[in-house]
């Protein structure tokens, strides 16, 4: 059977399945989850430990079509500035409550647009930060950079802050297809951030870019990434674009006759995937991309690599605490996610409590599946030593879970007596192969295309 056609059999062009950024998945959230299991989880973080840190900045100048992350549009800074010191009420909130000595190993500012602050509200966030948790020696300090929305002065407060690594949007650079998903950005924008940035010693750059999108074919995505290849990223996401409508109303400007067929998402994503690896960059897990120095890519030689909500990640900390509306954290006891509405989120942290509405707490074999799935999505196969040594007493229920996915996805994957590893051929399948572990029920969920 010629592979195409065994992938589509096993689902690929079809099946709507989760990124797996977390398990449970957010759909699975509940609001027996609050406030209080916040406050007891950040309590219990132990003293003069590591961990990571994200900031949520909902807003943007222009709402881009293509995109379903929640967030709302402003002309002036005068709405950013009243969310500004929510957020910061926020911060402090969370140092009333911390252990002391803690320290934070990962930071991130993402949205929206974070690089809507101005030079003071820069300086105005991180000293907030600072003073309930300071960056690590080690620390990485990583900001979501819109080209169209940044300046020499917005830069010099990053670095100033403490910024190790930016990470520009790019999504597309051919115009039609730009003008089609609502993001206006030439090749020359993103170039001249990419040589201010480094020009201020942020030598560490990411980008990200969209296969799918509407008009796209192998020619244009093939331009587009040849385009970022002469930028020099240290490290490329390279999503796949997820149509959902009816979950981002704004995506509905989106002609769904100009997308390609899942078949030819396939192969643009392959398009792409040659050119990095003809220009010496490593496939991290089934999206990322990065040159060898990377710090990612030294994970991933050493079997360090791990998934959170911003993807592929080197950070080692058990704790991300998110901080803004929306934002998620992640325990050792469970998720929390704070109140998506700025309104309800502002009103709960006004009011002196976390503004938690939803979020799950672990019990059962959340945390084995947690690590079957994180394991696949990571290195492609589940060694049954790390699995029986993380959850001693496992190994008969994990060896009957991997045979099922064996007899399930046949020679798409090889499993032995080490545990299972998904084949280079049956890599597309590899979100669909995490399912088969998730024990949840995913109708309705409205998770993305497996492809």
């Amino acid at each position: 059977m010629h592979m195409t056609s065994k992938l589509a059999k096993l689902g690929l062009f079809d099946a709507m399945v989760p990124r797996y950024t977390s398990y449970p998945t957010a759909p699975q959230f509940k609001p027996t989850t609050g406030s209080e299991h916040m406050r007891e989880w950040v309590q219990a973080v132990p003293p003069g430990s590591q961990i990571s840190l994200y900031l949520h900045i909902p807003f943007c100048r222009r709402l881009c079509w293509f995109c379903a992350c929640r967030t709302q549009g402003t002309q002036t800074l005068s709405p950013v500035a009243s969310y500004l010191q929510t957020l910061i009420q926020e911060i402090e909130m969370l140092g009333r409550w911390l252990p002391e000595g803690v320290t934070l190993s990962r930071m991130h500012w993402g949205g929206g647009t974070p690089t809507l602050l101005s030079p003071g509200m820069i300086g105005e966030l991180s000293d907030a930060v600072a003073a309930i948790a300071p960056l690590a020696r080690t620390a990485e300090f990583s900001v979501e950079i819109d080209p169209n929305e940044i300046d020499a002065a917005r830069v010099d407060a990053l670095a100033r802050a403490g910024m190790t690594r930016a990470s520009i949007g790019v999504q597309d650079f051919d115009p039609e297809v730009q003008n089609t998903i609502g993001r206006i950005q030439g090749f020359e924008i993103t170039r001249d951030a990419a040589e201010m940035l480094r020009g201020a010693s942020i030598t560490s750059l990411n980008a990200d870019i969209l296969f799918g999108l509407p008009h796209q074919d192998e020619a244009r995505i093939a331009d587009s990434v040849q385009k970022l290849l002469t930028l020099n990223p240290d490290r490329v996401a390279l999503y796949g674009y997820a149509h959902v409508p009816w979950m981002a109303r704004r995506q509905s400007m989106i002609p769904s006759d100009a997308l390609p067929a899942p078949e030819k998402r396939l192969k643009l994503f392959d398009t792409a995937r040659r050119l990095f690896d003809w220009d010496g960059y490593t496939q991290i897990g089934i999206d990322h991309f990065a040159a060898p120095h990377d710090t990612l890519a030294i994970a991933a030689r050493a079997g360090r690599l791990r998934r959170n909500f911003q993807g592929y990640t080197d950070d080692p900390a058990d704790v991300l605490i998110g901080l803004g509306a929306s934002a998620i954290s992640r325990f050792p006891q469970g998720y929390t996610q704070n109140a998506p509405a700025t309104s309800a989120y502002a009103k709960a942290v006004q009011q002196g409590h976390f503004s938690t509405a939803r979020g799950h707490v672990f019990a059962g074999d959340d945390l084995l599946r947690a690590r079957i799935i994180e394991a696949l999505m990571c290195d492609f196969e589940v060694s049954l030593i790390d699995i029986t040594t993380r959850f001693p007493g496992s190994g008969a229920r994990v060896t009957a879970l991997l045979r099922e996915a064996a007899e399930r996805f046949d020679d798409m994957v090889q499993i032995s007596e080490t545990g299972l590893r998904i084949r280079p051929e049956g890599e597309p399948l590899t979100r669909i192969i995490a399912r088969h572990f998730d024990a949840y029920d995913m109708s309705g969920a409205g998770h993305a295309s497996a492809i």
